[in-house]
């Protein structure tokens, strides 16, 4: 264990608790040692034994003042995007890896959360799941498949196991169909293993940026129905491409409530990039910024009260800052960050975001 890093993080919970802030402290946001990359990463299981022992370390360490703990940041990201598509770290492409990765990180989350509760029952555990609605792009038979299919292997790959379904039938099935299931699948889900990834938690964390309106891969678009869903114009989405879609924060909060009734809820990430420029006279006006929060906690607003247990919204970001393989073009933070100086500014969502929780209320 990395005593100079554990230090930091003394400081640092020491800093926040003297500020009022109550820490939730996440474990893994994909930062694997090095040393366990080269003995196969999250591909081998004995990374999920060693994030054990991880959770173990720092929970005595920082237990006495960190008392909400979550296991796993996104898993989707490293299982994709790390281990499919090769943008992330390891810098893999290779779908097996991937599907390996996932169970390993899983695991690992119910290895974490029994390693939690035996220093201190109280805490409160979860973990932290990127979540997209997704609706067919058409009434199409061969769009409403692939929305099955992008739900199940996007959000239900992770949404299942943790509230003790498994694995989803209907998307190993299709794994099997296409020849893409590993051929030691079945050998790598060993006995006991969904029991611990579905260990008991205190709440789930969904983190909500986007829709994804799907159009069938395996039909020519010529064959299928015409769209009956657009996207909007590029001018018009985040300088992440992506839509600017408020009612889906709903959505994805009321879906998850009935569909899997986790204890409680928390938005753990919710925010936009956009292109903000400073004026001549350093002042930084993010109108659209503004905007893209106010309706999403009213969406958030909607989903209480319709029943959802959602307990608090954590918005992201605070600051600008490294957008993984995007760098540093992306501005999320709602304090533009000069990256040559390092100067901080306060745009203007810091100033009426400061006022929304002095409040208590956003006005519409």
């Amino acid at each position: 264990m990395n005593e100079k890093g554990l230090e930091f993080y003394d400081r640092l919970v020491d800093a926040l608790l003297e500020a009022g802030i109550q820490p939730f402290a996440t474990l893994f946001h994909w930062d694997l040692p090095q040393t366990l990359q080269e003995q196969g990463g999250w591909v081998a299981r004995g990374s999920v034994d060693a994030f054990a022992e991880y959770a173990r370390a720092v929970g005595l360490r920082l237990g006495d003042r960190v008392r909400n703990w979550i296991t796993h940041n996104e898993p989707w990201c490293v299982t994709v995007l790390g281990n499919q598509q090769g943008k992330h770290a390891p810098g893999v492409r290779d779908w097996h890896a991937a599907l390996a990765t996932s169970h390993h990180l899983l695991l690992s989350h119910g290895a974490a959360v029994r390693a939690l509760r035996s220093i201190d029952h109280s805490f409160q555990v979860g973990i932290a799941l990127n979540l997209v609605p997704a609706i067919p792009a058409s009434p199409s038979e061969a769009d409403r498949d692939a929305t099955r299919h992008f739900d199940g292997s996007f959000n239900r790959w992770f949404l299942d196991p943790i509230h003790g379904r498994g694995y989803p039938e209907d998307i190993l099935r299709d794994y099997e169909t296409d020849g893409s299931l590993p051929p030691n699948w079945h050998s790598l889900v060993r006995e006991g293993d969904l029991a611990t990834i579905a260990e008991t938690t205190d709440f789930l964390g969904i983190n909500y940026y986007r829709r994804d309106v799907v159009r069938s891969k395996t039909m020519s678009p010529d064959l299928n129905a015409p769209r009956t869903v657009h996207l909007p114009p590029d001018d018009q989405l985040t300088t992440m491409g992506w839509e600017i879609y408020p009612e889906g924060m709903y959505d994805i909060l009321h879906r998850v409530h009935v569909d899997y009734a986790p204890r409680c809820i928390y938005v753990t990430e919710n925010g936009a990039s956009f292109n903000d420029l400073p004026t001549t006279e350093g002042t930084v006006s993010d109108v659209n910024r503004i905007n893209f929060l106010r309706e999403h906690l009213w969406a958030a607003q909607r989903a209480i009260v319709a029943g959802v247990p959602l307990r608090g919204y954590f918005l992201w970001s605070l600051m600008d800052n490294f957008e993984w393989e995007r760098g540093y073009d992306p501005r999320f933070g709602m304090v533009r960050v000069d990256y040559s100086t390092q100067e901080r500014t306060l745009k203007q969502s810091a100033l009426w975001y400061r006022e929304v929780i002095r409040a208590n209320s956003v006005e519409r």
